[in-house]
């Protein structure tokens, strides 16, 4: 590892990071100057900023080919981390574009602040080196979120789902940090990198190993929605702000999985036996609660919500298989997973934006009032349905062919069993828009170009991360060697 002194390199590694706080800034500012047409303006630029911020990112803050270690070890820029920053930067960049839609959401530049304050949490997770920066980001990543979700003070839905969502996030996280502290006490150490040895030289039991391990499950699963600790998702997600529950259903599990792949496999890799059969056993609890519990419901929200269940259930076969190439098709999964729900959630926004409700029968017949809307919609849940040559299919391909490979055979049965179930609940979906019909079928106006764009942009991911797999899983590929490195 290399020590990052105060220097043009290490500023340069946390661009991201600076420019995220220097945005927001500037937002605050501009809220108070620009009283009119504040949906467009705001909007256009955050995601204007976040665009710029990503660029030179690529451009100037890609890593070396050893870590930098800045802050004391607190932060450790390494090619993981910055996978999972630029996929943070381009979920929100998206969902402040959907959010035009919202316009309870999109008329407050404090929406904006809070979503990229969040993000800013979200950056320090993947690049955390230690259990105190750790702790610290996921708090500075989940307040923001807390307040997001019960934004909307005059819906009680919305308020409830804010209420649930903190006392579910304080309950978890406090017995994270109780699992951390012990972590602590064991070893003397706060460096994710040292403990592993510091748990080998102190000699502490494997039975209070295990437990540590199960304690910072707890806090690690209620980020992912992972059963049973998903109880707060539906609700979350049917009672927040639409634009809002698909920024949590992505970039927050996004960044639950950064957390999870490298604690689990640098601190505890004595354990691996152990954790692996414990995240085995809850990637089957997700994917059969997800999937079932979404057969039975009336609103496509909760559908998705049960869905990203499911589908934490299906990533959590990668991390279930303790190898690299496990490691590797998480990763690619949680990209072709980001824009495909955030694509299906911003098309219910818009359905329940013009309908007025987000049950399904008001998808009947959006194929003959917005037809693009309803091509989206295809290709988002068959993406989510795992169709080739659509992402989500390479995304279950990788993690399927990982669990093979670790002799995971069963894992893999319950997988393919699962994903049909997932599919046929999809394809009644698009039942519904392509072949009931609507008592009002008029054509569904009014939206707006920067709402399309990012509609555009996402369903353009869809298919590219299918259609043009290799840069991005070197991508993946990339993340997954730089955890290891020293």
């Amino acid at each position: 590892m290399v020590s990052g002194e105060f220097s043009t390199t290490m500023i340069l590694a946390i661009l991201p990071e600076i420019g995220l706080v220097i945005l927001a800034a500037i937002l605050l500012t501009l809220d108070l100057l620009w009283r009119d047409e504040r949906v467009q303006r705001l909007a256009w630029f955050t995601a204007a900023g976040l665009a710029l911020i990503m660029a030179v990112s690529v451009l100037y803050s890609q890593p070396g080919d050893k870590p930098l270690l800045i802050w004391g070890g607190m932060l450790r820029l390494d090619m993981t981390g910055f996978v999972f920053r630029m996929m943070f930067l381009a979920a929100a960049a998206l969902t402040s574009l959907f959010a035009t839609q919202y316009e309870s959401l999109s008329r407050r530049g404090e929406f904006y602040v809070l979503l990229l304050v969040s993000t800013l949490g979200m950056s320090l997770m993947a690049s955390s080196a230690d259990i105190i920066m750790l702790y610290l980001a996921i708090e500075t990543t989940s307040i923001p979120l807390y307040v997001l979700a019960g934004f909307l003070i005059g819906d009680k839905r919305s308020v409830e789902a804010g209420i649930k969502y903190l006392l579910f996030g304080a309950m978890s996280s406090a017995v994270m940090l109780y699992g951390l502290s012990l972590l602590f006490g064991f070893t003397g150490t706060t460096s994710l990198y040292d403990l592993a040895a510091s748990l080998v030289t102190s000699q502490v039991p494997q039975l209070l190993i295990y437990a540590v391990i199960a304690l910072v499950l707890v806090g690690f699963g209620f980020k992912v929605s992972a059963v049973p600790f998903h109880f707060w998702a539906p609700d979350v997600y049917e009672g927040g702000p639409t634009p809002v529950a698909g920024f949590l259903s992505t970039a927050s599990k996004a960044a639950g999985f950064a957390v999870l792949l490298r604690v689990m496999q640098v601190a505890f890799p004595d354990q691996t036996a152990f954790w692996t059969t414990v995240i085995a056993v809850l990637a089957t609890l997700s994917m059969l609660v997800g999937n079932y519990l979404a057969l039975a419901q009336k609103s496509v929200k909760r559908l998705l919500a049960y869905s990203s269940i499911a589908q934490a259930g299906y990533m959590l076969i990668g991390v279930a298989a303790g190898t690299p190439f496990g490691t590797t098709g998480a990763i690619y999964y949680l990209m072709a997973y980001l824009v495909t729900n955030l694509a299906a959630f911003a098309i219910v926004t818009i359905v329940e934006g013009k309908v007025g409700s987000d049950e399904l029968p008001a998808f009947a017949g959006l194929s003959r009032r917005a037809p693009g809307l309803a091509l989206a919609m295809l290709v988002a849940m068959l993406s989510l349905g795992g169709i080739p040559p659509l992402a989500g299919f390479f995304g279950k391909l990788l993690v399927f062919a990982a669990a093979v490979e670790a002799n995971l055979i069963w894992l893999v049965l319950v997988g393919i069993f699962n994903a049909v179930v997932g599919l046929y609940y999809y394809l009644t979906v698009l039942k519904v828009i392509y072949l009931n019909r609507a008592e009002d079928e008029s054509p569904i106006r009014g939206i707006s170009v920067s709402w399309r764009l990012a509609l555009i942009v996402s369903i353009i991911g869809i298919v590219v991360l299918g259609f043009w797999f290799a840069p991005w899983y070197q991508w993946a590929q990339g993340a997954t060697g730089a955890i290891w490195l020293y």
